[in-house]
């Protein structure tokens, strides 16, 4: 059945449960999903709907996680709703003021949206498609009903990741999402200092010490151009860039190569996402895990849009929005 039926309201198909863990544990990540297309395989998890890994005839295109490791770093999480950070987990919307628990209490802050670490459930399934969907209920700082789907497809392009949120509340409420992937070299473990990268911004927000924007700066001139294909080198990175370049079907796209140019990576986003969230990994408290995946974050919105409005999108009641992004294996074109 296609995302398409499901939506118009046909039944689900049974669907095979995944079996458990010997020993009668259960995985960090719940159960475990995987899709595939010819020489593609993804895997994905119960929890958060999330990409835990993808490879390419066995090589990884993904610096993601085992199923019996806890996802660290938001490693492939979708961000509902709103990425990156809410300064203080305080916010004000329509005359009213709303705290977030804190989810980034080294930083005093709340990050990631509420949905990441929920269990999801499985619409359909297909050999080459999954599709997870979940109800965001009102919570603490939160007094809205979104109906969440996520659309997961593997062709002979790659990934392609179709993010839907509908307003179920009576009024309007603020609204971002965004994604969080870690492209890889294909070597796990090894840094990614000597790769090449792209990244198709004009502009970046430099942010203060709690990770909140202070202002725009063009890249020209600075560490943060990387328009033009480079070695990434020692540049220590975690920074959204907007004005962003795209090609003639209207995506951006962030290209990471191995250094001999052999093959590599590159994650696109559509026209809906006008902000790429760059992370070099290096304040990752899992010291093994710094710099061995370069963070690509598709955005809606910029950092802290709940207080700023940069990017903020007016969900209104029964208005869904829709943007997608995917990730594309092979060779430099």
């Amino acid at each position: 059945m296609s995302p398409a039926a499901a939506r118009s309201g046909q039944k689900k198909p049974d669907l095979e449960t995944p079996p458990e863990p010997s020993g009668g544990h259960r995985l960090p990540s719940g159960r475990q999903y995987e899709i595939r297309h010819g020489r593609q395989s993804v895997h994905l998890t119960e929890a958060g709907g999330a990409l835990r890994d993808y490879r390419m005839d066995g090589r990884p295109l993904v610096d993601g996680y085992g199923p019996e490791e806890m996802c660290t770093g938001a490693r492939g999480q979708s961000l509902i709703p709103w990425p990156n950070r809410v300064k203080g987990g305080r916010y004000a919307w329509e005359g009213n003021t709303f705290h977030l628990d804190l989810s980034e209490p080294d930083k005093g802050g709340a990050i990631h949206g509420l949905t990441r670490w929920r269990n999801w459930e499985v619409e359909e399934q297909a050999e080459d498609s999954i599709s997870f969907t979940y109800t965001l209920h009102a919570c603490q700082g939160w007094p809205w009903v979104l109906d969440c789907r996520l659309d997961y497809t593997l062709d002979d392009d790659g990934l392609a990741v179709r993010t839907t949120v509908t307003n179920r509340s009576p009024g309007p409420c603020p609204f971002g999402t965004g994604a969080h992937p870690y492209l890889s070299l294909g070597h796990p473990g090894r840094v990614i200092d000597a790769g090449l990268v792209q990244v198709p911004g004009r502009t970046y927000l430099p942010v203060d010490n709690l990770g909140i924007p202070t202002g725009h700066e063009r890249v020209d001139g600075t560490e943060y151009d990387l328009r033009e294909l480079q070695q990434l080198g020692s540049r220590r990175i975690d920074v959204a860039y907007t004005d962003l370049i795209r090609d003639a079907d209207g995506r951006a796209r962030v290209r990471l190569l191995r250094p001999d140019r052999s093959g590599g990576v590159e994650l696109w986003a559509d026209q809906s996402y006008p902000y790429l969230e760059i992370f070099t990994g290096d304040t990752l408290p899992q010291t093994d895990r710094r710099r061995t995946g370069l963070g690509v974050e598709p955005m809606t919105c910029a950092p802290d849009a709940f207080n700023s409005g940069e990017g903020l999108i007016t969900l209104h009641p029964g208005q869904s929005h829709t943007g997608q992004w995917g990730i594309t294996p092979g060779s430099p074109r």
